[in-house]
């Protein structure tokens, strides 16, 4: 989203794996958790576990006027017994929702910078179901940690072959790619590279105009 900047890598978010309770055995249901706007997609996470024939349970920020208005006109109607609103999450209720889960449906409109549910929901052992924009490709492992498609539609098929993925498999994802350690040692390769001048930018001549997507 910032095409001018000069970018000397990419240094992935980090997530503590402590923080995030490992469940093997989820509970038969699919899970949102983000944002109540049309960019992350509720609406259409509906319409999924609802062509899926699953029940959804819902989690999302929805405080601001925009919020409250996308929610009022395109969530609260549909809600019963098979689509439930939690609400707000705190931290350990979102775990809850996310360990319990079949997994969690991300159909993102727009381009996500990262998606630290993503990786939440992983670390826990639930697949990512969502749609291919943004940093979705780049953090979801198509056919080991979920599945990634172009649209919300290809989705519903997605939710029948959840059982082939391997939750341990999520989890070690995380541990590999997203934690804390890694993240760390990311930023320490891309400056000890740039401090040897290795990289587009050298750290020690131009420190003020580094930029690193997270």
């Amino acid at each position: 989203m910032a095409p001018t900047l000069p970018f000397a890598g990419v240094c992935h978010n980090g997530l503590a794996l402590e923080s995030a309770p490992f469940r093997a055995r989820p509970d038969g249901y699919l899970a949102f958790l983000g944002r109540m706007s049309p960019e992350k997609g509720p609406h259409d996470a509906i319409l999924i576990a609802r062509r899926a024939g699953l029940p959804l349970l819902i989690g999302a920020k929805c405080r601001e006027p925009e919020e409250r208005a996308y929610f009022a006109k395109y969530v609260e109607p549909e809600l019963g017994p098979d689509v439930v609103w939690l609400g707000e999450l705190d931290a350990a209720e979102k775990y809850s929702l996310l360990g319990g889960a079949r997994a969690l449906i991300f159909p993102i409109a727009w381009p996500e910078p990262f998606g630290m549910v993503m990786i939440e929901a992983m670390a826990c052992g639930t697949p990512v179901l969502a749609t291919a924009r943004g940093s979705v490709p780049e953090v979801v492992a198509d056919g080991v940690t979920g599945f990634v498609r172009d649209t919300p539609d290809e989705l519903v098929e997605a939710v029948g072959r959840i059982g082939e993925i391997d939750r341990r498999a999520c989890r070690r994802h995380v541990a590999e790619r997203f934690s804390a350690d890694a993240m760390t040692a990311g930023y320490e390769r891309l400056v000890r590279r740039e401090l040897a001048g290795r990289g587009r930018l050298h750290l020690a001549a131009a420190p003020e105009i580094v930029a690193t997507r997270a």
